[in-house]
């Protein structure tokens, strides 16, 4: 497996230079935590320590849950920031949610999805200082990998792993 990832962002977009290693930077804006610059992969692997820090982060803020996040979660993202032409860190407004966090949601909103991606640690709602969010969703769907949702009136976009689609 580790040989079909030595050239991911060709197959996740236009860019087709091969890269040494992916990095990203976020911060939580529920928990305030910032990961800067993580190496994710290098070497033609991902580096599982990074994975963990990554999950961390991208816990379930109501629960303190904790879960395994897709990694080609981060593949999407890191090629969506190199089309955006910046190095700023993604605020994350939700990666993974607990069932039980995912059936509160749902009880004040009718925009949550009853069998979210949230709740597998293959979704997340995002946004990146400086790209509009019009043109972040235009660099995701351009990407043709998982499901994109647009959410201007909350300032975020939706990015999955799922089948590909938008809403």
């Amino acid at each position: 497996m580790a040989a079909s990832m030595a050239f991911p962002v060709a197959a996740l977009g236009k860019l087709v230079e091969p890269v040494p290693e992916k990095a990203l930077s976020f911060l939580n804006l529920h928990t305030g935590e910032r990961l800067k610059n993580a190496i994710f992969w290098a070497e033609g692997d991902y580096i599982p320590e990074t994975l963990n820090e990554i999950n961390y982060l991208f816990r379930d803020h109501y629960s303190n849950e904790v879960s395994e996040i897709d990694p080609e979660l981060m593949d999407i993202l890191f090629v969506i920031r190199r089309k955006a032409e910046t190095d700023r860190s993604f605020n994350i407004i939700s990666g993974y949610r607990s069932p039980e966090t995912n059936q509160n949601l749902r009880r004040t909103s009718n925009k949550v999805a009853k069998n979210s991606l949230h709740m597998q640690g293959q979704a997340s709602d995002i946004r990146l200082p400086g790209c509009s969010l019009r043109t972040l969703r235009k660099i995701a769907i351009s990407l043709k990998r998982g499901g994109v949702g647009y959410y201007p009136s909350s300032n975020f976009i939706h990015v999955d792993t799922g089948p590909v689609r938008s809403w």
